[in-house]
């Protein structure tokens, strides 16, 4: 099956390319994230806490749900020179995020910008993200191109569809 962002990234990004994509957020995750960081904000690990922050429960971490924006760009070939995320809203274990990725500009070199909008399975923005970064070039596309022939092999999600 074929992988339809990395077949777009192939025949060219234009402004306005728009991609959706959904994810669950798991206590697990959100443990090895802290892990990972070292961000053992009590936000995320004590419901005392929590309640006093006026939440209903314990948190995921914001970077953890901000890099949904991590596929978008390895599946195009994204090299990230900027993100900034503004956070509206807090993401509970289990719940299921939706982000949608929009090229909003592109200039010459591959320069790059793009907004990402956060929403929960309620339908209510919790985040956005505006990023900077670099699309592949000619050459890059080729070889972007070659390893989809090969079967992608190191690519986890070449049987993903995106809206």
């Amino acid at each position: 099956m074929v992988n339809l962002i990395r077949e777009k990234a192939v025949k060219g990004l234009k402004p306005g390319d728009s991609f959706t994509y959904a994810r669950r957020f798991t206590k697990e995750e959100t443990m090895v994230f802290g892990d990972l960081t070292q961000d053992y904000n009590p936000v995320h690990y004590d419901t005392r806490w929590t309640a006093e922050k006026g939440f209903k429960g314990l948190i995921c971490h914001g970077l953890l749900v901000g890099g949904m924006i991590c596929e978008f760009g390895g599946q195009v070939g994204w090299l990230a020179t900027g993100m900034n995320f503004k956070f509206l809203g807090p993401v509970y274990f289990n719940d299921t995020i939706h982000c949608r990725v929009t090229i909003t500009q592109i200039q010459e070199k591959g320069r790059a910008e793009a907004e990402a909008v956060f929403t929960n399975q309620e339908g209510k923005k919790i985040g956005i993200a505006a990023m900077t970064g670099r699309l592949p070039l000619k050459k890059e596309k080729q070889i972007l191109s070659q390893m989809m022939e090969e079967g992608d092999p190191t690519n986890k999600l070449t049987d993903k569809t995106y809206d």
